[in-house]
């Protein structure tokens, strides 16, 4: 009975604002050093504050971030950027799928924004809150959550751009570990799933490293490397599975 009279429970619009702040803040305190560290990094390849911001505004998207300023800094083209960036984010599409499936009861013209605020840390989170999807205000819970996340990572941004003006080029230069230290974390939690997602990561750099030998661009390296590294996953995982 007790359960039962829980589950009754409506909470008010304020509510459900507070409590998605709450669930938000933990993101919030994952984002920030790492939003410094890519606005030191971006502010030192050479980016203005208010275009590495400005990235965070319309990207949001750490690794793609990373990646895109470690590519630029290379002196790689527009549109190898953006096509590594959207390999990289593909997931965002699976993502989206499954969120949006979640929040049936909610109307479309909330669904929309919702979905530009996901991230793997955002998705988790929301996956962790499923009974709000059936509240009244639902949907404010989400947008709650996925703001915090998303102007601590823009505030974030632009402060660490602030900071890569002053803080001495060696700091900053051993701050480059970062983008390394993210695309591991990234990797290690599937490693540790399945072992052999550990040969398409490393069949994709094998692809890379040969296409840089044969002359390709880094940038197009990456892409080549990325693409034909998740096709090898096809057969890799496969096998596994029948294992």
């Amino acid at each position: 009975m007790n359960s039962e009279a829980v589950q009754m429970i409506q909470y008010s619009r304020f509510q459900m604002v507070r409590r998605g702040i709450m669930a938000g803040f933990p993101i919030m305190l994952g984002y920030i050093p790492v939003a410094l560290t890519y606005g030191v990094l971006a502010s030192q390849s050479g980016m203005t504050n208010i275009e590495l911001t400005l990235m965070s505004v319309l990207v949001f998207a750490g690794a793609a971030q990373f990646l895109a300023v470690s590519m630029a800094a290379a002196g790689t083209g527009a549109i190898e950027i953006i096509i590594a960036t959207f390999v990289l984010n593909f997931r965002h599409f699976v993502m989206s799928l499954s969120f949006m499936n979640r929040l049936r009861s909610i109307g479309l013209r909330a669904k929309v924004p919702l979905a530009l605020g996901l991230t793997d840390e955002t998705f988790t989170m929301s996956s962790l809150h499923k009974r709000e999807a059936k509240e009244e205000f639902g949907s404010w819970f989400y947008a709650s959550l996925m703001l915090t996340a998303y102007f601590s990572w823009v505030g974030g941004s632009f402060l660490g751009g602030v900071l890569g003006d002053v803080i001495p080029q060696r700091l900053s230069e051993s701050m480059g570990v970062a983008l390394y230290a993210m695309f591991i974390g990234l990797l290690i939690p599937s490693v540790k799933k399945y072992n052999r997602i550990a040969y398409i990561a490393l069949a994709a750099m094998v692809i890379n490293y040969l296409c840089q030998i044969w002359g390709m661009s880094q940038g197009w390296a990456i892409v080549v490397g990325t693409l034909l590294g998740g096709a090898a996953g096809i057969w890799i995982l496969d096998d596994e599975e029948e294992e």
